[in-house]
């Protein structure tokens, strides 16, 4: 994996999830998270993996909810909050539900606390937000990929960043197993989602936590 990283600097993830789950979808393999979190461990002193998503709070069952309760038991911070519906000028149903703001606070928090941001994300608002985590004398890597078609990463974000690591050469690092996954689909999981065997990570329906 390309990028600089030290044994001693203090690290920190934050993913935008509707955003990397899209750009895993467009190189066409499935994230494994607990894969993801030993490979920045690794990297240096793990300070906090934060992982945003919305979620539509009137439906009866939630497809993404498996994902949020895995990841809240295996060393994720999860950061959420209810989507918005709204009727646009088409007359079209309409779901919102986007995270900038608070994982934009959240870097700025932890900033003092940390030496480096990887940010999981390739949304070019987020530019400004780098610039000033920069100037606080941080390094931040931005986490996306332009192996896609499109590329899901803004240029003005890609060069603001210190590092940017290409999403498609983390694969054989994170992608999940394929054989793994229908291993779990055909004998159900009956431990709960405190097991942290009964659930890969795969992310179901981030595609409909998709900003507006």
């Amino acid at each position: 994996m390309k990028g600089n990283f030290y044994d001693n600097e203090r690290v920190a993830l934050f993913i935008d999830g509707a955003n990397l789950y899209s750009a895993a979808r467009a190189l066409g393999f499935d994230i494994d998270y607990r894969r993801l979190l030993k490979v920045f461990r690794e990297k240096g002193r793990l300070v906090r993996a934060y992982y945003y998503t919305a979620l539509v709070e009137d439906q009866e069952y939630s497809p993404i909810r498996p994902l949020i309760d895995w990841l809240d038991y295996n060393g994720y911070t999860m950061v959420t909050k209810p989507t918005k519906e709204f009727t646009d000028a088409m007359g079209r149903r309409k779901i919102k539900g986007n995270m900038d703001i608070e994982l934009a606070i959240d870097v700025l928090e932890m900033a003092e606390h940390l030496d480096h941001v990887i940010l999981f994300s390739g949304d070019g608002d987020f530019r400004r937000l780098v610039e000033a985590v920069q100037r606080k004398g941080l390094r931040v890597s931005v986490v996306s990929t332009i192996k896609s078609s499109p590329p899901m990463v803004a240029d003005e974000l890609r060069r603001q960043a210190d590092d940017f690591i290409e999403l498609s050469e983390l694969v054989p690092l994170i992608a999940r197993n394929p054989s793994e996954r229908a291993a779990r689909t055909a004998v159900p999981a009956s431990n709960g989602p405190g097991d942290a065997d009964d659930f890969s990570g795969d992310a179901p329906a981030e595609h409909l936590m998709r900003s507006a």
